[in-house]
């Protein structure tokens, strides 16, 4: 795709943080340009989202910016989507090319060590699953386990280890096994 600012928006979601003002998207646009208070589209949702805040980010500091063109990267605050969804402007259909995820190496069971914090596990589980596409879950319908797969072990440890940091969640992991 060729970088031009005269042509519509086209930028794609590639990181997703959590912080205390909500989930922050990182965009980088491909083609065209985008400014405060314009609207874009979701093209794997159809939901339009209104731009209200556009920020530069410099290590942990954030500036506040109108507009961006081709080639320039920013960040929107509040917006629901998944790390490589494509956003563009109302008006055309363009889909970024999906990138290419490898399959798991690792799987490890998962639970929390109280039943009353599941909600909070679960919530947890999915926001990560949004961040990052080599993190998945799934539910064993016989043993009724949950298990994550990523690519290893110290992939996999290091979300448990934010489970029990970000959420306070105090979960049992079962051992590692490689698929």
């Amino acid at each position: 795709m060729e970088i031009n600012n005269k042509k519509p928006f086209v930028g794609l979601a590639f990181k997703l943080e959590e912080t205390k003002f909500g989930q922050v998207t990182y965009i980088r646009v491909y083609q065209g340009k985008i400014k405060k208070g314009g609207v874009i589209l979701n093209q794997a949702t159809g939901k339009k989202v209104k731009v209200s805040r556009m920020v530069r980010m410099h290590s942990a500091a954030m500036e506040d910016i109108n507009e961006c063109g081709a080639g320039d990267i920013f960040a929107l605050f509040g917006v629901d989507c998944a790390s490589g969804e494509t956003f563009c402007d109302p008006d055309v259909k363009y889909a970024m090319t999906e990138m290419h995820v490898p399959d798991p190496v690792m799987s490890l069971t998962v639970r929390p060590k109280k039943t009353q914090e599941l909600d909070q596990f679960l919530k947890a589980l999915a926001r990560f699953q949004r961040e990052d596409p080599t993190f998945t879950v799934n539910h064993n319908q016989e043993s009724e386990e949950i298990i994550v797969s990523g690519m290893g072990e110290l992939h996999l440890f290091v979300y448990c280890e934010r489970i029990r940091r970000e959420y306070d969640v105090d979960i049992v992991i079962g051992d590692p096994t490689v698929n």
